[in-house]
This record gives structure tokens, C-alpha cells and sequence, in this order.
């Protein structure tokens, strides 16, 4: 039977979420007023705030009726996660839509684009309020490393949904840079899974130093991979002189998507190594 915890409405975090659920639902219903569009981006964007106002009220609802401690995932590592991914998709969807289809006259969009940022604020406020400090026992993904898995399987979430299959079918090296995309956002996947569901203790070997050499290889393939992308895709393709956020454009953002993923992949290995090489447990 659920019990109501009303002392968990006072709670900051809570509050914070609260404000979550009413921006998110402000920014989608203040878009949907205006009209659908059959667009891949205003979509992500829509659903963006769909998605994240749903499941922070789920959170609200499972928390404030005790439900979360029934569960049998890490309901630590569950918010956590979420707490990343929301302030990254709102993000994302705080630049990208008003990039693309607001106008200095467009009242609505305009306030979508308002509240979506503020929204992006309280996700951010709200993963540092349960970012776990130094010295503190808390779960994986709380942690910096768990916080870079979940930002790099965000940022190959928006490498993928600007590819086409013509941006990449006419060369072996783009194909190349796909699957290390796809491989990486796998692996990230699993482990944040892995995490959330208390299995990692079916891993046969030490979680932590799979994780280190799983991070050294991505790293590399990264690194091929922001040289080997830029390259074929700008061969002899330059900017067309008409083109309006044309398919071109998706090819700087790839590149752009996979540099930033390089730079979370080298944090995400100097964290691992220094716990597994420098760090002994107490």
C-alpha cells in the first residue's frame, strides 16, 4: 500500500522538480499551439519535453508515495541519470529550436524558448544538488564517471539523428566513423542499464578496470574518428551557396558531436585510470 510522504514536498530536490514538470509541460504545450511541423529536429525537440516532464513526474509521484524504495533498480543511480539526460536534452532542444523555427514575431515560440532554458537551469541545478562529492558512498552514476556515460550516450544520440545514410554510404572511413559511433553508444548504454538495474555484479572481471580499458579504446577510435569524418565528408563538398540549415549543415554538427565526445572519452579514462591506478581502496 502507497503512503503519501508529505514532508517530502519541503524537500529542495523536490521542489526543483516540481519546477521541472511545470516548464517542461509550459515549453511543449506553448509549441504544440502553434502547429505540428514534419521536421526530424522540431520533433526531438518536442518529444524532449514530452519525455522529461513525464518522468519527472513519475519520479515526483514514486517518491512522494514511497513506491521508489519497492523497486528493484538503483533508484540513485536511476535519478541521477535522469537528472543528466534531462538537462542535456533540454538543452539541446533550448538551442535547437529557436535556431531553427522561432522568429523575432513568433510570441509563442519565443516563450517555449524562455522556459525551456529555464527548465535546462533546474535539471542543472538539480545534478549538482545530487552529484555525489568526493569522500561520499553513493551510487555509479551520481559519480563524474556515470555523468560522462550518460553525456556520451547523449551526444551520439544527436550524432545520430543527423546522420543520413547518404552522408556516409560512398566512403569506407565514414562508415568506419559510424560504427565507432554506434559500438561506443552501445557499450554506454549497457553499463548505464547494467548500473541502474543492480547487475553489474554478473560482470566476470573487475567493473572498474573493464571500464578503463573500455574508455583507452574508445578514446582511440574517437581520435580516428574526428580525423577520418571532417575529412571525407568536406572532400570536395563545400557549402552550398543557398543552402539554409541544409543537409551540409548536419555534417558540421556531426563533426563538432564528435570532437565533444572525444574530450568526454579522455575525461571519462583520466577519472578511471586515477581510481583504478592511484586511488587503493580503504
Amino acid at each position: 500500500m502507497a503512503i503519501i510522504d508529505t514532508a517530502s514536498l519541503s524537500v529542495p530536490v523536490t521542489v526543483v522538480r516540481v519546477l521541472e514538470v511545470v516548464l517542461t509541460c509550459i515549453s511543449f504545450s506553448l509549441v504544440a499551439s502553434v502547429g505540428h511541423m514534419p521536421f526530424s529536429y522540431w520533433t526531438w525537440c518536442m518529444f524532449t519535453w514530452c519525455f522529461c516532464f513525464a518522468i519527472t513526474l513519475l519520479i515526483l509521484i514514486l517518491e512522494i508515495s514511497n513506491l521508489s524504495s519497492k523497486l528493484p533498480i538503483s533508484w540513485e543511480d536511476f535519478t541521477a541519470a535522469f537528472a543528466m539526460l534531462g538537462a542535456l536534452m533540454v538543452l539541446a532542444a533550448s538551442v535547437i529550436y529557436p535556431t531553427f523555427y522561432v522568429c523575432s514575431t513568433c510570441g509563442h515560440g519565443i516563450g517555449a524558448t524562455v522556459t525551456s532554458c529555464l527548465a535546462f537551469i533546474t535539471y542543472a541545478i538539480e545534478v549538482g544538488m545530487i552529484r555525489a562529492r568526493p569522500g561520499e558512498i553513493s551510487g555509479f552514476l551520481s559519480t563524474v564517471p556515470g555523468l560522462m556515460k550518460v553525456l556520451e550516450a547523449f551526444v551520439a544520440c544527436i550524432i545520430f539523428i543527423s546522420l543520413e545514410r547518404s552522408n556516409f554510404s560512398l566512403y569506407p572511413g565514414l562508415q568506419w566513423c559510424v560504427a565507432v559511433y554506434s559500438m561506443c553508444f552501445i557499450f554506454a548504454l549497457i553499463i548505464i542499464i547494467f548500473t541502474i538495474g543492480r547487475l553489474l555484479a554478473l560482470f566476470p572481471f573487475s567493473f572498474d578496470k573493464v571500464l578503463t580499458g573500455y574508455n583507452v579504446l574508445a578514446v582511440l577510435m574517437y581520435m580516428t574518428a574526428v580525423v577520418i569524418w571532417p575529412l571525407y565528408s568536406f572532400k570536395n563538398n563545400p557549402r552550398p551557396s543557398n543552402c539554409q540549415h541544409c543537409a551540409w549543415d548536419n555534417l558540421v554538427v556531426i563533426s563538432f558531436m564528435t570532437c565533444v565526445n572525444l574530450v568526454a572519452y579522455i575525461v571519462d579514462t583520466v577519472y578511471s585510470v586515477r581510481l583504478v591506478f592511484f586511488i587503493s581502496p580503504a
